[in-house]
């Protein structure tokens, strides 16, 4: 049984549209090559014998007729299929080299070696030794800028045996040489066919086509004739095999993607750092703003529980019922031992608030007047800085004491002054000082807490108020008890004791809780307004990448000839979007904590940074790198490759 023909092409033709109409190039091209041949293609300019040489290296698919690769049919196979046979089978010499500008001559003559997953330090060992016998020896780590013409067709020759490919296709490999380094080409040509390789030649030049052993003439998209040239044989050797590893080739071309998106971002770095500009604005966005809404939450929230988160607050007015307790007398002196005697209660404070004017000496001041029991500073956990607070005492008897805020104390006495022992007049009653209260600060509203006098509940509702009901009780909950329980317990009571609802109870975990929400929300929305500016930093990587496919579609369709699958340079762009904006991420992280600090420290705000909040900007940002970069990448992954090749 005969062996399948390398290469079989029968009734093969090839039409195009030009500006509409049909253009055909080719048409009933039956030709059989076999394996070990040396066969130069002639023809005159046009005539499609470069079109024959793009279809026989699977660049481009016939229009009609039947292509076979050792008995294959090429129509039958996939894009990926098609890659491995670049790949594996043919190894294409150029007329303009086609070397990629930012490789040295090594890098350029092992790139095909990274898309069939050969280990880097065996594709790096093959690729020099591959230079060196072609006299590039001292070449290695030149660029194709550095070369001359016959150098850098060498190392084009050089990457066509990277795969050991045993097809070499050459196509008009000396059109861009002087003759001397067209003749160097063409003994190398030789030497490779001497060693087993089938060599297909496209040319023009009879001198150049009399190397080879066989000549196939083209006139006019057809074979005018087919001649074998006297004293000339196939090859009987055949070309050494060239280890592989599938397995690692994802891993070669990962690496092969990095480091082009490194080269590309080197070589275009302004234009690089405009495309990151708008990820670090983003990312720096989410973590300064992230972090100053948590600062400020927190603050609020601090404040709050200094107020004490085991209180119960116990408001005159039914629940729901806005402004009623302006007209409701609910919480009498007579209420507060029945509220003691409620299990888990452990302190209660009846409080009544109202803004009168405090005299000393020249000056007046506006302050909130607190007629209060003895027991405030426990309730409250509010210390007291000097003096001694009133006592049960001092409420029973009526006593005109009084305790003040720091505020006031400042703005009354001189610094050094102790106001303990003076007298001051709350409405015309004069009142004792007899102690000064610790800074409290403000209130979430921005109430100064500091700015009040306390003074026994009795002694306010006889000489200030003029009433002796209370505005609210509060009531401390004893270590370990449930909140929920004594609220239940304090509302069956005074329903009992009142007999109708003319209360209402706020839990102050509940109003922490309120507060958390309300500031998360506050928080969110800021986040999400500094997410705006990802999305917009993203639409500049997604312009540039775009850009960048265009500038690069020939090294695209290089990359194809060579054996990468549409695959390949998806991921090779994909990785170039992403890393950009991985870059642009760690410094919109950097940016971000620095801006929060530098307010902090200008503007006296509270920032507060989480990891939560940095590693969601960052990974908003590489995300967007894969969202927005993706359709570049996938433009480039369906280029077509003879179109990509003519690009200029």
């Amino acid at each position: 049984m005969n062996e399948a023909p390398l290469i079989d092409l029968a009734g093969v033709g090839r039409t195009y549209l030009a500006g509409g109409a049909p253009l055909t190039v080719l048409q009933g091209i039956t030709l059989t090559i076999r394996a070990g041949e040396f066969v130069a293609i002639m023809g005159a300019s046009g005539s499609g014998k470069s079109t024959l040489m793009n279809i026989i290296g699977c660049l481009d698919k016939p229009s009609v007729g039947v292509y076979r690769v050792r008995g294959v049919d090429v129509a039958s196979l996939d894009g990926d299929a098609l890659a491995a046979l670049r790949r594996d089978t043919f190894g294409f010499i150029f007329q303009r080299y086609n070397l990629m500008s930012d490789l040295s001559a090594l890098e350029n003559a092992e790139v095909p070696a990274v898309y069939r997953g050969m280990p880097q330090m065996v594709r790096r060992d093959r690729a020099g030794g591959l230079l060196r016998d072609l006299g590039l020896g001292d070449r290695l780590k030149h660029y194709p800028s550095e070369l001359s013409g016959g150098q850098q067709q060498r190392v084009s020759i050089a990457r066509a045996l990277m795969n050991g490919g045993p097809v070499i296709l050459a196509d008009e490999p000396t059109g861009a040489l002087d003759s001397k380094g067209g003749r160097e080409v063409l003994e190398i040509l030789e030497a490779l066919h001497g060693r087993g390789h089938t060599v297909i030649l496209v040319t023009h030049d009879s001198n150049i086509a009399a190397f080879a052993h066989r000549v196939v003439r083209i006139t006019d998209g057809r074979v005018s004739s087919d001649e074998q040239q006297p004293g000339k044989t196939a090859s009987p050797a055949a070309p050494p095999e060239v280890a592989g590893a599938p397995a690692t080739r994802d891993l070669a071309v990962l690496g092969e993607s990095v480091k082009m998106a490194l080269y590309s971002l080197l070589n275009n770095r302004m234009r690089t750092a405009l495309t990151m500009l708008g990820i670090v604005i983003g990312v720096a966005s989410v973590v300064a703003l992230m972090a100053i809404g948590n600062g400020a939450k927190q603050d609020v929230l601090d404040r709050i529980q200094a107020m004490g988160t085991d209180l119960l607050t116990i408001e005159r007015g039914p629940p729901n019922v806005r402004a009623s307790g302006a007209i409701v007398t609910s919480f009498l002196p007579e209420d507060l031992p029945a509220i003691a005697d409620v299990p888990g209660v452990a302190m209660v404070d009846p409080e009544t608030e109202l803004s009168s004017l405090l005299r000393y000496g020249n000056h007046d001041l506006t302050v909130t007047a607190v007629g209060t029991a003895e027991s405030f500073p426990a309730v409250h956990d509010w210390a007291v800085a000097e003096g001694s607070f009133f006592t049960a005492d001092h409420v029973k008897r009526y006593a005109q004491v009084v305790a003040i805020g720091k505020t006031i104390a400042r703005n009354l006495f001189d610094p050094g002054t102790s106001p303990v022992g003076a007298y001051v007049l709350i409405g015309n009653a004069p009142f004792l000082i007899i102690a000064v209260m610790a800074a409290k600060g403000s209130t979430p509203r921005g109430d100064d807490l500091d700015n009040s006098v306390w003074l026994p509940y009795t002694t306010a509702g006889a000489r200030i108020f003029g009433q002796r009901f209370f505005r609210h009780v509060i009531v401390r909950v004893a270590p370990g008890a449930d909140m929920n329980v004594v609220e239940d317990g304090l509302h069956a009571l005074l329903i009992k004791r009142h007999r109708i609802e003319d209360f209402n109870i706020r839990n102050m975990a509940d109003t922490i809780a309120t507060a958390n929400e309300t500031q998360n929300t506050l928080t969110y929305l800021l986040a999400a307004i500094a997410v705006i500016s990802l999305v917009v930093g993203g639409i500049g990587v997604m312009n540039i990448m775009l850009v960048s496919v265009t500038e690069r579609t020939r090294e695209i369709g290089i990359r194809m000839a060579i054996g990468a699958r549409g695959f390949d340079v998806l991921f090779q762009f994909l990785t170039e979007a992403v890393m950009v904006c991985f870059i642009g991420g760690l410094a919109g992280v950097a940016v971000g904590v620095g801006s929060g600090f530098a307010m902090s420290s200008l503007a006296g705000w509270r920032v507060t940074f989480t990891p939560a909040p940095i590693l969601i900007a960052f990974f908003c940002a590489f995300l967007t790198g894969i969202v927005f970069g993706y359709l570049p990448a996938r433009k480039a992954a369906r280029l077509d490759p003879i179109e990509a090749l003519a690009r200029e």
